[in-house]
């Protein structure tokens, strides 16, 4: 049996919730009413969570708060476009394909045009003979059989090509019905990208706008530290939070324990190093609890382990946050990230991408934040991804 842990969820529907609950992984008839259960009960813990995260954004800054509304939309915007530009690359490949298919289709009514032809020349010269004169003639009974089974083989074969004839222009017709689709689709999806971008373009400026009034409320390295600490402390209480909303739930058959994979998982991002794990990080004594990996803006991050979304959202000072909980106390941060690719609850493989570097939270340059932790207590990435 595969070993149990704890995961929370939060900003799920009661219908969402249930579905992740109960199909991934499948319960037994017997343990559905279980499963359930521990539904209403998580339900009921992650009101409680949002209740405390709510009680401390309430304290936010209004240039805190226009902030974290600007870099939201920013991150639902870039996911957006991202997406678009999927659909706007698969549409674009089902055109080429299209197109490729209706050359060949063409190719063989032309040629199958041509065979028609020259097969209706010869059924003519054939009729000119005629069926009765060749039972009428002098011929052997063998030579007679023999061409009657021509006649029928010819016949046959005319029947089968004047069929496959109209199936391929059927086949055309509905490839040129499809190609219109798709290119209407395109050019839709083309004009909602523009403004997506238009869009961007303005929450971008909202970003920066948002960035300056706050940046002019820190007057002294004093204020900067009393804010990294406040920070600190909502990251803090966070994950407390997470860690006391708790219900049993199956892991993935073939998860392996994160203990197992020490020093053999991948970063989330290939970037060089900026810091060193418990370095300082200035006055006040403050240390730094993860990494900073510097990559180019938009580029995915990844799971480093098996686990499960618990949280995906805007945190002051971490920006969009997402968190991953992988059993037996271990959990992953991703910080700063442009946009978030995954929603709570949704489980996780080594390898998936979850967010995109980005700079939110009022990084002046694109990176990523990385940390792991075990009960709550940070951990060294570097001794755990090689």
């Amino acid at each position: 049996m595969p070993p149990r842990h704890t995961h929370p969820a939060h900003r799920l529907p009661a219908a969402i919730l249930a579905s992740l609950l109960l199909a991934s992984p499948a319960w037994p008839e017997g343990e559905e009413e279980q499963a359930r259960a521990n539904l209403a009960q998580l339900q009921a813990q992650i009101k409680a969570v949002t209740g405390q995260l709510d009680q401390a954004r309430s304290q936010l800054s209004a240039e805190q708060k226009q902030l974290r509304d600007a870099e939201r939309r920013l991150g639902e915007l870039q996911r957006n476009i991202s997406s678009n530009l999927d659909a706007i690359s698969r549409t674009q490949a089902e055109l080429a394909s299209l197109a490729s298919r209706r050359q060949i289709l063409e190719s063989a009514r032309d040629s199958q045009q041509v065979r028609i032809g020259t097969e209706l020349r010869a059924a003519w010269q054939m009729g000119q003979q005629g069926t009765f004169k060749v039972l009428l003639s002098q011929e052997s009974p063998h030579t007679v059989a023999r061409a009657m089974a021509y006649y029928r083989y010819f016949f046959q074969a005319r029947n089968e090509l004047v069929i496959a004839y109209r199936a391929t222009l059927a086949e055309l017709a509905t490839v040129a019905t499809r190609s219109k689709a798709a290119a209407t689709e395109l050019a839709e999806q083309q004009i909602q990208l523009q403004s997506q971008r238009e869009a961007l373009l303005a929450s971008r400026a909202e970003r920066e706008q948002a960035i300056g009034a706050l940046a002019a409320n820190i007057s002294s390295k004093d204020d900067e530290l009393q804010q990294l600490e406040r920070d600190r402390a909502e990251l803090e209480q966070l994950l407390n939070s997470i860690k006391q909303a708790i219900v049993e739930i199956e892991l993935p058959s073939d998860y392996k324990p994160f203990a197992s994979r020490k020093g053999g998982m991948a970063w989330p991002v290939d970037g060089r190093r900026n810091n060193s794990f418990g370095s300082s990080r200035g006055a006040g004594g403050m240390r730094w609890q993860g990494i900073n990996l510097s990559a180019e803006e938009g580029t995915p991050v990844r799971a480093i382990h098996h686990g499960r979304v618990v949280f995906a959202d805007w945190l002051r000072g971490s920006g969009l946050l997402l968190i991953v909980d992988h059993g037996d106390g271990y959990m992953s941060l991703y910080a700063h990230n442009q946009s978030l690719l995954k929603e709570v609850g949704e489980w996780v493989a080594p390898g998936t991408p979850l967010s995109t570097v980005g700079s939110s939270g009022g990084l002046e340059r694109a990176a990523l934040y990385f940390e792991i932790r075990k009960d709550g207590k940070p951990l060294d990435p570097v001794a755990w991804c090689r």
